[in-house]
């Protein structure tokens, strides 16, 4: 069983994130813009120019499709020839995409166009690194909805390049029963319940704080069960109740530092915000090399 309807490994370009793509990019543009870029109202309208885009440091390369949106808005004539595809590990003054067009366009669309790449990059690069923090144990590490606002697919895009897994989208695709449910629902096994009868079809993961609470959801029949800030000789005891076809899930606190020491043997997946909110932006730069008139 998939945690959850996202899949594994490398979320597809699927029509969904498509119509997002076009959209953010939209919003993007127009913040940045306004009512028109006046420094490249500089440079005679007809004015061709080529460009690269260079990384500065190593890292994993991720938001290819939101550079080309960003340029396909502002010109349809601007071409561009990636170096490097989606995934591939980059070195530092590597040229990554050549671009040909008009100058004023290339301008404009500049930094937009980088502030993608560096998030969404700097996202895949932090996954990687995670993802091989669990090599070879089985366990899948799952982001969190701890996105940045508006960029929610965008950056569960980018975990999944990077080689991690995505958790919920949202609030719709899947149940997440925690304590403030719990309380409101009148316990674990009326929450389960509840849930059943709602939506048959979605996947139930209640979180617990405890091993009584751990034995409630367990009874109560939970897919899947996330176990938050347990001791390790509670998470131990919980691997050795585990009974069906249960999925047990550690979060709480979670980065580089010690998710390799929570990757048992009877775990399946660990989540962990830092995936999408500590990320740092990769450095990349786009340098004007020719201009020239139509």
């Amino acid at each position: 069983m998939r945690p959850f309807k996202t899949g594994p490994t490398k979320t597809p370009m699927n029509q969904s994130l498509k119509l997002d793509i076009s959209h953010r990019v939209a919003i993007a543009l127009a913040e940045d813009i306004g009512s028109g870029d006046i420094t490249a109202q500089l440079i005679p309208a007809e004015v061709n120019a080529t460009a690269t885009i260079i990384t500065r440091e190593q890292a994993v390369l991720c938001g290819s499709p939101w550079v080309e949106e960003v340029f396909r808005q502002l010109g349809p004539d601007i071409n561009l020839r990636w170096q490097a595809k989606e995934g591939d590990d980059i070195r530092p003054e590597q040229v990554i995409c050549q671009l040909e067009g008009n100058a004023r366009a290339l301008l404009t669309g500049e930094r937009t166009a980088l502030n993608f790449l560096q998030t969404l990059s700097g996202t895949a690069t932090t996954a990687r690194h995670y993802a091989a923090k669990v090599a070879g144990t089985g366990i899948q590490i799952l982001d969190t909805r701890k996105t940045l606002p508006g960029l929610r697919l965008a950056q569960k895009y980018a975990v999944a390049i990077g080689g991690c897994h995505n958790h919920r989208i949202g609030l719709f695709d899947a149940f997440l029963i925690k304590e403030n449910h719990i309380a409101a629902c009148g316990g674990i096994a009326e929450a389960v319940r509840a849930a059943r009868q709602l939506a048959p079809g979605k996947t139930v993961e209640v979180e617990v704080e405890n091993l009584d609470e751990y034995q409630q959801a367990l009874d109560a029949g939970a897919d899947i069960i996330m176990l938050d800030n347990f001791s390790l000789a509670d998470t131990q005891q919980a691997i050795s109740r585990k009974t069906g076809n249960v999925k047990l899930e550690i979060s709480g606190n979670l980065d580089d530092a010690n998710i390799g020491q929570v990757a048992l043997e009877g775990i399946d997946f660990l989540s962990s915000g830092s995936l999408t909110k500590h990320c740092r932006a990769v450095d990349f730069s786009m340098r004007i090399k020719t201009c020239g008139g139509m």
